[in-house]
């Protein structure tokens, strides 16, 4: 029975072993034995992983080496996101992007700190030509470190293309240790549409896996009608670390012939959002894990290759079918799946209602709903499939159906704010509402006359709400009038507990000082090296200023010889 299967394991294996990308050309970013703590394409939350998130050892400050020789091509400085992160384009074509970076090489460092004081800003982004930062593979360019949307200290490293498509680093012999088989978590069975079945059931199955001796699963035999389609759980694991990452590649095949594939190794960051039209989205909103439906239901990924009837089966009566799933890491380790399928037509099915509301989103038309003082303008495309949506208005809270439908791009939702005072307006924002408690948390909000808008890609219950609080400055490493001679640092910490923190500028007698914000440990950081503050009695002042325009002001003297 194992010889299909062989069989399946040596074709595969020799498209996946057809790589054209150069083997020899970069060289590992870091001088350490290579751990993942994140792969290629893995599933993020709206969006693939689109490097190799590399561990350092639980600390900052690796040296970061140049792959290969080019130069600096771009520099990109955020709160969030990369954090500080460098990328340096190469004389064959392909770019190289490390990020989260604590600090960079010197030369690049007193580069990038004389733009932020030219603009007095700490986040920046640069384009430097192609003469000014010239780099040798394996030169030091910067410090590893956590910043950014970082949830630990690790390296986040990229390679791009010439049309800036990020491809599995791998792929250029980037060696990550791994002889561990994908694991197989669950699998699911759908009816495609009201006339199919499975196991007597309009509804999605859940099938029961068996383990067998080999490492590969057998799952429970069922019976079906019409067109179905399956899901998976699954993840992979390398050598040294018990993280659960990404796989390679999943394929399917029906009675032998090859019917689905999806091949992680290359995407394009346009294309990154309809992650959540692969998953089963409702699932993951109301479960917290994704299926990754092994069918298309209008999905434009490239990812999908050698896709037949979109990967979907057409399940006859009195037929019998034999479905099997491959799952595949980047080293060929594979995992396999069986489900034996029986054929079988009933004359009634057990089918879900369905649930219709007065308000109907056609995904070729421009929709407008409005009650109230609130409106919500879908553009056409904004969804993938039509469906009844619901909407009401209480108050000033919007319900906007659940958050369990996928979206192509943002749709508006309005705010008429003219029955408000001109003092309570200016302090009002839309915020969607989180969580059991219905947190407020901000969603970027424009105000123009009496119209506060707001862009967003996610259904749910948002509602109006009102910021009066100012934010907090709080020393951390100094008190006032102290000297500071011996100090390398300048610690701060801000805090808003409404809208948010929108821009910060300090100044020590009266010039701007630039200093780095994590927004993590909500901490403001000046590096006195920077050699700006050379008098004696320095008067330090900082304000802060949150996303409905509420401010603090922060003045201070310190001492430095």
């Amino acid at each position: 029975m194992r010889l299909i299967p062989i069989l399946f394991l040596f074709i595969s294996s020799f498209s996946i072993a057809q790589n054209n990308y150069p083997q020899d050309y970069f060289r590992s970013p870091l001088d350490i034995t290579l751990m993942l703590s994140g792969t290629f394409a893995e599933l993020r939350s709206n969006h693939f992983h689109s490097g190799l998130d590399i561990k350092t050892q639980q600390r900052v400050g690796l040296n970061v080496y140049a792959s290969a020789s080019g130069f600096v091509s771009r520099i990109k400085i955020s709160h969030f996101g990369y954090g500080k992160a460098l990328y340096i384009t190469h004389p064959n074509g392909y770019t190289t992007v490390y990020a989260h970076l604590n600090k960079f090489s010197p030369d690049i460092e007193a580069y990038v700190k004389k733009h932020q004081y030219e603009k007095e800003s700490f986040e920046i982004e640069l384009f430097p030509n192609a003469g000014d930062l010239k780099i040798k593979k394996g030169a030091i360019v910067a410090l590893s470190g956590n910043t950014g949307g970082s949830g630990g200290p690790h390296l986040h490293f990229e390679i791009r293309d010439k049309a800036e498509r990020p491809i599995n680093p791998m792929l250029f012999g980037i060696d990550i240790k791994d002889s561990v088989n994908p694991i197989i978590s669950s699998i699911y069975a759908y009816p495609i549409n009201e006339n199919s079945f499975i196991n007597k059931s309009n509804s999605k199955r859940e099938l029961r896996l068996i383990p067998l001796k080999n490492g590969d699963y057998a799952v429970e035999n069922i019976e079906a009608f019409g067109k179905i389609g399956f899901g998976i759980e699954t993840i992979d694991r390398q050598n040294l670390t018990a993280n659960k990452n990404g796989v390679y590649n999943i394929q399917t095949f029906v009675n032998g012939n090859k019917n689905f594939e999806l091949d992680f190794r290359r995407f394009s960051f346009s294309e990154t959002k309809h992650l959540n039209r692969l998953i089963d989205y409702e699932h993951y909103k109301t479960k917290k894990s994704r299926i990754q439906k092994l069918f298309n239901q209008n999905n434009p990924l490239s990812l999908y290759k050698d896709v037949l009837n979109d990967g979907i089966l057409h399940i006859k009566d009195s037929t019998y079918s034999v479905y099997k799933i491959k799952v595949g890491d980047f080293e060929n380790n594979n995992t396999w799946a069986t489900v034996t399928i029986k054929g079988s037509k009933i004359d009634s099915i057990k089918s879900e209602p369905k649930k219709t509301t007065p308000y109907f989103i056609n995904t070729n038309e421009t929709t407008n709903l409005k009650k109230g003082k609130v409106s919500v303008d879908f553009y056409k495309d904004t969804f993938y499939d039509n469906f009844y949506i619901d909407f009401d208005v209480k108050n000033d809270t919007l319900l906007l159906h659940k958050d369990i439908i996928p979206t192509k791009k943002s749709f508006t939702i309005s705010y008429d704010v003219s029955a408000y005072s001109d003092k309570d307006k200016s302090k009002l924002y839309i915020a969607r509402l989180l969580g059991y408690k219905k947190f407020p948390a901000y969603s970027s909000t424009k105000r123009k006359g009496n119209l506060l808008t707001t862009y967003t890609r996610t259904l749910g219950e948002f509602a109006l709400a009102t910021d009066t609080i100012k934010p907090t400055i709080t020393p951390i490493n100094f008190k006032k009038g102290q000297w500071l001679s011996n100090f390398r640092y300048l610690k701060i910490k801000i805090d808003d507990k409404g809208s948010g923190i929108s821009n910060y500028r300090a100044t020590v007698n009266g010039i701007w000082i630039l200093m780095e914000y994590d927004y993590k440990t909500k901490t403001l950081i000046h590096d006195f090296n920077d050699g700006l503050i050379t008098e004696t009695k320095n008067n330090l002042k900082l304000i802060v200023t949150d996303n409905v325009g509420n401010n603090s002001t922060f003045e201070t003297v310190f001492y430095r010889k």
